[in-house]
């Protein structure tokens, strides 16, 4: 495909969307599957206009999903409601970690004995699927800053956090595959990428969010806040933040996460309480002219959230010219079913063991563990450490099924689901206040 038929096919699906918006609102699937379906009707599946090859496109793709990734990352951050507490957080945390780390053995098993894969390529497989995925989740994940929905909450904070948390996953699986050093008896694994990227991510996160709004802060009281560019703060805290993670070997999923929550905390203990969303702040006087959002947050939150669905076009469209009709194989296919239906759910339950969260909450946030950009993001990253043009090649074809599957599965489950989930709601809090 040349260059003018990717403009032309990208700008008419844009137009198309933003013209039928109202519409595929009102159908019973997401926009993820619209796109898919572009590119799997534009691809080599159907009409073979284009042809897009992860593997030899590795670096470029790898590239695309980490900025796609790291946007949705800071986006949800800013999302998670205010204050952090040890209660709320509890069952997120739990997900990210024991969760995850507990869905990644059952996958590892799966792909060792089921699909007769080394034990490096099958923990290797087992760390690219087993995060859940923050820029495909849209129809699950918090809404806006003041969502107070338990399963919105719990769906986006995990996804937020175990796009870092997997990484340990995914190096173990390259050092067993001899592309990355593990250490004697694997004490550098353990120290150095568990324990140490773990805790300095979070931490450099932390720091930098804090740091920022504690400048806003300051430039505000000398009356320069009006003058800020609100999206290049938040672009620029991504920039920084995960540039610092990669120079101190942290993992920077989790510090760009952690460093949009410590923002927005600091910002509302700052500034006091958040603007209504949609809503700007106009000045008094004969032309009451608007006022920019005083929290980089509030002005930055819609133009992150523009971008992120712009990548999620983009990639989906990529990934839908990247299928054949003999892609679909049964090895492929079965990795995907034993995911959703096996790993992820066992793996949610057995983590929220102890905890006070409803069990039609657990049902569903063991249901909805959305893969996509973060998996392909995983795979292009093992590729470009030197993973094995055969190993490479497997866990292409098994991971481009598993996500495409997860878009179209979770895809038309959303809707309904979510719709009763919420009518559920609703009678539950009516018949309380009734009673």
């Amino acid at each position: 495909m040349t260059t003018a038929t990717w403009f032309l096919l990208v700008g008419a699906l844009l137009l198309a969307m933003g013209l039928t918006a109202g519409l595929i609102r009102r159908l019973p699937v997401t926009t993820a599957i619209v796109y898919l379906a572009v590119g799997i009707v534009v691809g080599p599946t159907v009409l073979q206009a284009f042809h897009f090859n992860p593997l030899q496109q590795s670096r470029v793709l790898e590239v695309i999903t980490e900025a796609a990734v790291l946007l949705s990352l800071f986006t949800a951050g800013m999302k998670m409601p205010v204050p952090v507490t040890a209660a709320r957080w509890r069952a997120p945390i739990l997900l990210a970690f024991a969760g995850m780390a507990l869905t990644a053995t059952l996958m590892a098993g799966f792909g060792y004995y089921a699909l007769d894969l080394s034990l490096g390529a099958a923990i290797l497989l087992a760390g690219i699927l087993a995060p859940t995925d923050p820029v495909l989740a849209t129809e699950v994940q918090a809404r806006h800053p003041g969502d107070r929905d338990r399963l919105r909450f719990a769906v986006t904070c995990e996804a937020g956090m175990n796009d870092g948390s997997a990484f340990p996953v995914v190096m173990l699986g390259l050092g067993l595959l001899g592309l990355h050093p593990l250490g004697d008896g694997g004490w550098r694994w353990v120290v150095v990428d568990v324990l140490w990227a773990t805790a300095a991510g979070i931490g450099l996160g932390v720091m930098a969010g804090v740091l920022l709004a504690g400048l806003v802060a300051r430039l505000r009281r000398r009356g320069r806040a009006d003058a800020l560019m609100h999206d290049f703060l938040a672009l620029g805290l991504i920039g920084i933040v995960y540039g610092a993670s990669l120079a101190i070997e942290a993992w920077g999923f989790l510090a760009v996460f952690f460093a949009a929550v410590a923002l927005r905390q600091s910002e509302l203990r700052l500034f006091g309480r958040p603007a209504e969303r949609g809503r700007l702040q106009t000045s008094t006087g004969p032309t009451a002219e608007p006022v920019r959002p005083k929290r980089v947050t509030d002005g930055s939150l819609d133009f992150n959230e523009q971008l992120e669905r712009l990548s999620e076009v983009v990639l989906i469209l990529l990934l839908g010219g990247s299928l054949f009709v003999t892609s679909w194989s049964v090895r492929a296919v079965a990795t995907g079913l034993f995911l959703f239906l096996a790993a992820r759910p066992l793996g949610v339950f057995v983590a929220l063991l102890g905890t006070r969260m409803p069990s039609h909450l657990r049902a569903l946030s063991g249901w909805f563990g959305v893969r996509g950009i973060g998996s392909l993001y995983y795979l292009m990253y093992a590729i470009e450490h030197g993973l094995p043009e055969e190993t490479a090649l497997e866990l292409l074809h098994v991971t481009l099924i598993v996500v495409t599957l997860s878009i179209l599965v979770h895809g038309i489950s959303v809707k309904p689901v979510m719709a009763r989930f919420r009518r559920q709601s609703n009678e539950v809090t009516a018949n309380g206040i009734s009673g």
